[in-house]
């Protein structure tokens, strides 16, 4: 999980982003995405942004 966090970090900086070290969504996305496991969040966009493969659950659906 650690190397895709890494992985998905650089993605992010690429896209202009403006943090110096790994948001706590990316070691939670990645940890969802090795261990297959669905996610309940209320960012959805961020994690399809940077982990499409997760399955969601958004609270308001």
């Amino acid at each position: 999980a650690l190397f895709l966090t890494g992985k998905v970090f650089l993605k992010y900086r690429k896209n202009k982003g403006t943090k110096n070290s790994p948001l706590p969504d990316f070691f939670i996305g990645a940890h969802a995405s090795v261990s297959n496991f669905s996610l309940i969040t209320r960012d959805v966009s961020k994690f399809t942004t940077y982990f499409p493969k997760i399955r969601l659950i958004h609270p308001a659906q």
